[in-house]
């Protein structure tokens, strides 16, 4: 266990010796708030009318999703690429430590640093109950909920962005890879574009892989064990994966 945690610990910390932590960090600041911005428009132009909660309106502007399709590979890229372009990928490997410390290691790095970056979000969250002055706008329980279906995103697309740069010494190659899993993920989200027939298991399956609606639900305060198991699952595959492509300088 000391040997995970310090992994973790150096993991998280060369987010903080380098300029891509800094400008990951400014970047989500921007697009939170800009999402922060539109979600107060919509507040403004209709305070009574808003049927929806403002968490709903809040993810449900592009500069949210920008956060997880495009600021996630830049987070992912450098933890097994830029071990092995910089040469110390050996002598981490040769360590006592086992190839699953390694691979929960590097997740847990990078998503603690993406929880980090959300963090801001709950700054967002007080000044809204503040200028209100309506402690029910923002609810804690939905509150938390909906950081909750944040964090679960991101620990899928945390694995996604491991295992692409666990296949490359390119943190360039790694970015891109990650790029196009996370949006394809995402595309398929968007059924709403492909017109189906309501019954179809076409459609069915569409909805199951839909990130925006495991996050409506999130977002309106229920937590579903379906939502948990979908992105639990899919965490899992990807570090598995992972895993495997780690262990494969063994065979050769």
């Amino acid at each position: 266990m000391r040997a995970y945690l310090t992994l973790v610990r150096r993991e998280l910390g060369s987010f903080f010796v380098s300029l891509t932590g800094y400008a990951v960090i400014a970047a989500v600041l921007l697009l939170l708030g800009l999402s922060f911005t539109g979600m107060l428009s919509a507040l403004n132009d209709d305070p009574h009318g808003l049927m929806a909660p403002l968490t709903e309106v809040f993810y449900s502007t592009y500069y949210f999703w920008w956060i997880l399709v495009f600021i996630a590979p830049v987070i992912t890229m450098r933890s097994f690429a830029f071990e092995k372009w910089s040469g110390t990928y050996e002598t981490l490997m040769t360590t006592p430590v086992s190839d699953l410390q390694v691979v929960l290691a590097k997740f847990t790095g990078t998503l603690a640093f993406y929880v980090l970056t959300w963090l801001p979000l709950f700054g967002c969250v007080a000044v809204v109950r503040y200028l209100t002055g309506e402690t029910k706008v923002l609810d804690p329980w939905t509150t938390a909920s909906t950081f909750l279906g944040f964090v679960l995103m991101g620990c899928l697309y945390m694995s996604m962005g491991c295992f692409a740069s666990a296949l490359t010494r390119s943190q360039i190659i790694a970015a891109m890879n990650s790029l196009v899993l996370g949006l394809g993920l995402f595309l398929l989200s968007l059924r709403s574009l492909v017109p189906m027939p309501p019954a179809d298991w076409a459609t069915k399956l569409f909805a199951y892989v839909s990130l925006s609606e495991h996050l409506e639900d999130f977002s309106r305060g229920f937590v579903d064990t379906r939502h948990l198991v979908f992105y639990a699952s899919l965490t899992i595959f990807f570090l598995f994966l992972t895993l495997k492509v780690v262990e494969s300088r063994r065979w050769n």
